[in-house]
């Protein structure tokens, strides 16, 4: 917990070359943030050592004082992992040497490298969890104002990359929240119940506490503000799987949102354009463009999550007691999903917040359209006096002797092969109209858009302390 003696936030680095892309937001799994993190787990276990008796009095303030991530030269501490296969003996040597003897016996007293870098990881996911589901929930509220506003604005229905039924931007938007929405429900989950921490000693028995070992694993969660597991957890990689599945699964969300952003903006589509101003979204060889950012960004961010995700996965296959390399294969896995999904998350605010409908373009593209997403419309229509494979039949040779001549639907209705068998059928121009018209034939959608901001208001109340 970010109030507790132990905990510094993470100590942000220079910024590398791509990061104003892939590192946006407060995610962070640097190596400095993996550091702080090690350190906040060694303070911890010292803490809970002095308190079960198991240490020098003052130790666990020492050890907590000598914690800084700024202290100690990370670059080094990399090169000397390469002795060990982690960095973790090295670091604790380094703090233990920071210290008297006295606070320095409880450094890493009766843990093994893995129950440190296991517990930190389980720090940066809650961390960065927290951070993803704030941006989530940021995203979600302007998708709710979008649905909101644009609750009846008509526009064209897409399936399979084709014209289809009328829709409305309102339960387009409505989509993307109830997604976040759930994105952020599944977030917290995980951090509330999966998070725990690790402390097993060098196979999991705790052998070197002896009976004592159990207390101090939960003191050492207390500390941390962690959950205890019924057991250590070396080998049984559930919960890293967990925290990269539900951020893999945000992931899958924002990448949605951000497709379908990039396809709505297309100059030929042109419903919707992010903000620019300032060079935002300009290229570098043709100065009239205006390429959608954010949304660009967020795909490029989520692109990458399965690949981390299956990594992750893969590596969950663990021999006995303590894996062989697989577990090393999780560490820089798991930090760039949290990465990738922390960023996509933040540049979806920024998306979302900024983006702008256009509701006079959406209506000409769907009055261009020529009726023909209307054919279902009118088949219903024509169905009680027809029968609806009769109806469904006129309908079709109605469409193509529309677009061969290239007139809309309702030419090919009413002036088209089959024009009388309509009026036999006692079916007016009117009613034809009627059924062409796009607004009565919307379904459901407004109470869908109704019912996914009831939704997300209870989802705020929830969420509110």
């Amino acid at each position: 917990m970010t109030n507790r003696p132990g905990y510094r936030g993470a100590v942000q680095t220079p910024g590398g070359l791509f990061d104003g892309v892939f590192s946006r937001g407060q995610v962070d799994t640097s190596g400095q943030a993996w550091l702080q993190a090690m350190l906040d787990t060694e303070a911890a276990l010292a803490r809970a050592l002095e308190a079960a008796g198991l240490a020098a009095p003052g130790a666990g303030a020492a050890v907590t004082t000598a914690a800084h991530a700024d202290a100690f030269d990370l670059a080094a501490l990399g090169q000397q992992a390469a002795r060990t296969g982690n960095p973790v003996p090295t670091l604790a040597r380094e703090l233990g040497r920071r210290l008297p003897p006295e606070a320095a016996a409880a450094v890493h007293k009766g843990a093994t490298s893995q129950d440190i870098i296991d517990t930190a990881a389980m720090l940066l996911a809650r961390r960065a969890l927290a951070a993803i589901g704030a941006d989530l929930a940021g995203a979600a509220a302007a998708a709710a104002s979008l649905a909101a506003a644009h609750r009846d604005t008509l526009m064209i229905g897409r399936t399979l990359l084709q014209q289809a039924v009328p829709v409305t931007f309102g339960l387009v938007a409505a989509g993307w929240l109830t997604g976040l929405d759930e994105a952020r429900g599944r977030l917290a989950q995980v951090a509330g119940s999966r998070l725990a921490v690790q402390f097993g000693g060098a196979a999991g028995t705790l052998a070197a506490l002896g009976e004592a070992g159990p207390g101090v694993a939960t003191r050492l969660a207390a500390e941390l503000g962690l959950a205890v597991p019924t057991l250590p957890w070396h080998t049984d990689r559930l919960r890293i799987i967990e925290a990269g599945a539900a951020c893999a699964g945000a992931s899958g969300v924002l990448g949605k949102i951000a497709r379908d952003v990039t396809l709505l903006a297309q100059s030929e589509v042109a419903e919707v354009h992010e903000r620019g101003g300032d060079g935002r979204g300009g290229s570098s060889a043709m100065p009239n463009k205006q390429n959608p950012v954010a949304a660009i960004a967020v795909l490029g961010c989520t692109k990458q999550v399965p690949g981390l995700l299956a990594t992750l996965a893969s590596a969950a296959e663990q021999e006995h007691q303590r894996a062989a390399g697989a577990w090393h294969a999780e560490w820089l896995p798991l930090g760039d999903l949290l990465q990738r999904t922390g960023s996509a998350a933040s540049w979806a605010v920024d998306m979302l917040s900024g983006l702008a409908p256009d509701p006079a373009r959406m209506r000409a593209n769907l009055d261009a359209a020529g009726g023909f997403p209307l054919a279902e419309h009118v088949a219903g229509l024509l169905a009680p006096a027809l029968g609806r494979p009769a109806a469904h039949d006129l309908v079709a040779k109605a469409s193509a002797w529309a677009v061969a001549a290239g007139q809309p639907l309702r030419d090919g209705l009413l002036a088209g092969p089959d024009a009388g068998r309509l009026a036999a059928a006692g079916i007016t121009p009117d009613q034809v109209e009627q059924a062409l018209d796009p607004a009565g034939y919307l379904g459901a959608a407004g109470a869908f858009v109704d019912a996914a901001l009831a939704a997300h208001a209870r989802t705020e109340q929830n969420d509110r302390p």
